[in-house]
């Protein structure tokens, strides 16, 4: 059989791709070839946006929101900074003023992402999320750097802190904005299935233990313990090394094109249970920024026709964007189930595969 695959590479419908969503009206149909690409549909032409474009918006919009929440955290104490001559919350300052430039990145991110592929980046420019997360996991590294420098140069050099109330308001409010950021991102980013944005998320979620050990150490000053500040330091530069493993591991993942097994497991039971699949064979998910796409091999009948096999495609292709969630494009192959005596007819592929 020639290639029909090659035939309507940019066929595209809309779709919000929910679980729970009502089954299409019946209808539609497209060019035939068991090869079927399909991007996402909408059960009406004029229906909601396109959902990638949508949670891109929601991330530039999170984004932003923390930036101005952390802007105006930062502005408080630096206030506090100037009447106090407080090292230590001004290192806080400084990281939270850092935190919130990680922003810069990650919306340069989510704005590329929203750009349509071309003849060069044929996926689009989602990847540009995960460049974004390696930014992002190296400037948590750095603040652990800075925290632990700066607790060991004040265990060598004991510094007495002034206007410690004003301090310790000033502690309270970097760890109460940097929380409700850290929250803010890590729900939005979970959501939209951007690792970058999460891991922002958990960066911020240090920045107010830093906050918090300000609190602590003076705290310790106002008891006359001048060494509370660098302990407490040091303690919270091993709670920020943790958030970095855990962020570190999240982009990681996520460049290996690594998966939840979960979905794989829901993705072959849905296809396996599409009218006129016999069997399901190689099935890849992979993440391109915070969208999902598939690959997937089936076995229909070996009679089949090439407008019957088609079909199939196209009715597993529905089935799996209802399923997964943010699945935004899915690449079916149909497979005819193997007649007895029958060559296998990817033999001629195999010298390709091999290592």
């Amino acid at each position: 059989m020639s290639d029909p695959h090659r035939q309507h590479r940019g066929h595209r419908h809309h779709h919000p791709h929910h679980p729970d969503d009502e089954a299409h009206t019946p209808g539609h149909r497209s060019p035939a070839r068991p090869w079927h690409r399909l991007a996402p549909h909408s059960h009406d032409s004029a229906d909601h946006l396109d959902s990638a474009l949508e949670s891109s918006a929601r991330g530039l919009r999170a984004l932003w929101v923390s930036l101005a929440v952390l802007g105006a955290t930062a502005l408080a104490q630096a206030a506090v900074v100037v009447v106090s001559g407080s090292v230590a919350l001004l290192g806080d300052t400084v990281h939270n003023i850092a935190d919130a430039l990680t922003a810069v990145p990650l919306g340069i991110a989510f704005v590329l992402g929203r750009r349509a592929a071309t003849r060069r980046f044929t996926y689009g420019y989602g990847r540009a999320e995960d460049l974004a997360g390696i930014v992002i996991v190296l400037t948590i590294a750095a603040s652990a750097v800075l925290a632990a420098w700066t607790a060991v140069d004040r265990l060598l050099d004991p510094r007495p802190v002034a206007h410690v109330p004003a301090v310790a308001v000033a502690a309270l409010v970097g760890f109460a904005g940097n929380e409700w950021v850290a929250r803010y991102r890590i729900r939005v980013g979970r959501a939209i299935g951007s690792a970058a944005l999460v891991a922002d998320g958990l960066h911020a979620r240090t920045d107010g233990y830093t906050s918090l050990a300000v609190l602590l150490s003076a705290g310790g000053a106002a008891l006359g313990w001048r060494l509370a500040d660098p302990v407490v330091g040091l303690a919270i530069t091993a709670v920020i090394v943790l958030v970095l493993r855990n962020a570190a591991r999240e982009v990681f993942r996520r460049l290996m094109d690594a998966v939840d097994p979960v979905l794989v497991v829901r993705a072959e039971r849905v296809l396996a249970e599409v009218p006129g699949v016999r069997g399901v064979g190689e099935l890849r998910l992979r993440w391109i920024g915070h969208r999902l796409r598939a690959e997937v091999a089936l076995v229909v009948d070996g009679e089949a026709t090439v407008r019957q096999a088609h079909r199939i495609a196209v009715e597993a292709e529905h089935a799996l964007l209802h399923a997964v969630p943010r699945l935004t494009a899915a690449l079916v192959h149909a497979d005819p189930a193997p007649a007895p005596g029958e060559a296998d007819p990817h033999l001629t592929l195999a010298h390709h595969t091999t290592a």
